[in-house]
């Protein structure tokens, strides 16, 4: 996670320029006046948005805690909605593009399950449970792996089985 991180200010350096790029282009095709208005109109479109979807990813977890289901769907959708709207309200032509899409119900939905597969790699089994329920796994038919056999080795049995009391010193340390 941390090597990706050193990679941000350069990405948002690229994106600064991409953006400035496609504004040019664009007010070269339309014209200033109405490159402008439309990063405006964009702005004012996702600040209203943000507060709707944030509300709505409120509620949609509020209800799911009160039916006692695991709130990661709609926490899910909820993030992805407010990435969305964020990026519209965010002054820029590709950011507010990129946010319109994740607005889209289909290209929402795919967002949402890419960022729970994201989210169960980077949490525990247990956590990710307890976000998302349990975990459908698909099972492939192919060739039968062979049973491994069990260790025919007895465990070492150390005073009789009694409980030994002592502490563990890391070796290396005193």
């Amino acid at each position: 996670m941390r090597r990706g991180l050193r990679f941000v200010p350069l990405a948002l350096l690229l994106a600064v320029v991409l953006e400035l790029a496609v504004f040019v282009l664009v007010g070269r095709a339309l014209g200033f006046g109405a490159a402008v208005l439309l990063v405006f109109a964009a702005s004012l479109l996702g600040l209203a948005l943000l507060r709707r979807e944030g509300m709505r990813a409120w509620r949609g977890f509020r209800s799911a805690a009160a039916a006692g289901q695991p709130p990661g769907r709609q926490v899910t959708d909820g993030l992805v909605g407010l990435g969305g709207a964020l990026l519209l309200a965010v002054p820029g032509l590709v950011s507010g593009l990129v946010g319109l899409l994740l607005l889209v119900p289909p290209v929402r939905r795919l967002a949402r399950s890419g960022v729970q597969r994201t989210t169960e790699r980077r949490v525990s089994s247990m956590v990710a449970g307890d976000l998302f329920g349990p975990r459908t796994v698909r099972v492939r038919q192919g060739a039968p792996q062979p049973t491994p056999r069990p260790q025919t080795e007895q465990p070492v049995v150390v005073d009789g089985g009694r409980a030994i009391e002592g502490e563990i010193i890391e070796p290396g340390r005193n």
